[in-house]
């Protein structure tokens, strides 16, 4: 019988509105947002509804809600009892997963990733840092360009290994707008400035990081429930003083998530369930491999329309 990975997104799977259905309709996840506003002091689920959009894209907004939301929908979710064998989520995402294994309270998540995003906000002043999607190139000929730009021009370094044929890559802008010029010479088919307030994922990020290390020192990390695939090694982390060191880490190293779904898969998963706003992790493991299932539990109707196959454990 073939096993069950819970998947959370990260950044970019943001909209306004997102999980305001499950609010109106499950007591549960209704609570998710209240205690969403209570730790944070402010109406972050009115933010999250009503928008405006350009205020729930910064990152210190953007980091909580996706977390709420993922959480409040995961709550609604349970009402089918599926189980999973593991779970993992996409760089913020990776906060969701260890809140559904029982490792961190929602409250002490939402408070962190709050923190966590302004540190990433102010780690590197605007417009010194920036980030590309570079697609169809090779990963070891992506990281010797990096390594060759970063010594030449400007830091530039792989953030985010997604699937094969997308990295995203990050840094200073002129390391970043090098490679964009010079991504075609290692067969890139494209490279694509992105949309962000920082150079998330890279060594520019380590100021972000170590007042990330102080907040994470003051709260209770518990043994996983379920194993928790990390970003930063692509394997089961069990330790909690270890799943903490990995979340500093993961600040400023690459989302190993090619290599994540590849290690899930080879532990006989057939089944992703992504839990969270959007399709985007659907879209990244289908490119890993076209024949494994992929749910996206994103709305109440989405949760009522499951159908728990064969292949779902009950």
């Amino acid at each position: 019988m073939g096993k069950i990975a819970f998947i959370f997104p990260g950044q970019g799977s943001q909209a306004v509105g997102m999980g305001q259905d499950v609010y109106a309709s499950n007591p549960a996840s209704k609570q998710i947002f209240l205690d969403a506003d209570a730790a944070l002091g402010f109406a972050l689920s009115d933010l999250i509804f009503q928008g405006p959009e350009e205020e729930l894209k910064k990152t210190f907004h953007t980091q909580p809600a996706l977390l709420t939301t993922s959480i409040a929908l995961y709550e609604a979710f349970k009402i089918h009892g599926v189980r999973a064998d593991y779970v993992a989520g996409h760089s913020l995402g990776e906060y969701s997963a260890l809140v559904a294994a029982g490792v961190l309270s929602f409250t002490d998540a939402v408070k962190t990733v709050r923190l966590r995003g302004e540190f990433m906000e102010k780690a590197v002043p605007s417009g010194q840092g920036a980030m590309a999607a570079v697609l169809g190139a090779e990963r070891g000929a992506l990281a010797e360009l990096c390594a060759r730009l970063s010594k030449d021009v400007g830091v530039v370094e792989l953030a985010n290994i997604n699937c094969p044929g997308q990295i995203v890559v990050s840094g200073t802008k002129e390391g970043v707008q090098a490679l964009v010029e010079q991504g075609k010479e290692i067969g890139a088919k494209r490279v694509i400035p992105l949309e962000v307030s920082g150079p998330f994922h890279s060594s520019l990020m380590k100021p972000a990081a170590g007042q990330l290390s102080a907040e994470l020192q003051k709260i209770t990390l518990h043994s996983p429930s379920i194993p928790v695939v990390a970003n930063v090694t692509a394997e089961p982390v069990q330790e909690p003083n270890r799943i903490r060191a990995l979340l500093v880490e993961q600040v400023y190293s690459p989302v190993l998530w090619e290599d994540t779904i590849v290690w899930l898969i080879a532990q006989g998963v057939d089944t992703f369930i992504e839990i969270g706003s959007g399709t985007v992790l659907a879209g990244l493991v289908k490119k890993v491999d076209k024949t494994v299932r992929i749910v996206s539990i994103n709305s109440k109707e989405a949760i009522e329309n499951y159908q728990a196959n064969d292949e779902t454990r009950v």
